[in-house]
């Protein structure tokens, strides 16, 4: 079994945030329907950090933070 290329696992790494990112605003979705309203702020705000995060890493992969 050969190992893992770099793109490889930067692909797989976003594909988990994507993931997270779509099952976080989903959870907010469902608190709101059931009047949670301070929850479902709080998920769309984890939501939104994993938006985040997958911009960062794909910059990353291409090759720096500039």
């Amino acid at each position: 079994m050969t190992p893992p290329t770099t793109g490889e696992i930067y692909s797989k790494i976003l594909e988990h945030l994507r993931l997270l990112q779509e099952e976080s605003a989903m959870m907010a979705h469902l608190l709101q329907a059931n009047d949670h309203t301070g929850l479902a702020i709080a998920w769309l705000a984890v939501s939104d950090n994993f938006k985040k995060m997958q911009h960062q890493l794909t910059k990353l992969a291409m090759g720096g933070m500039n």
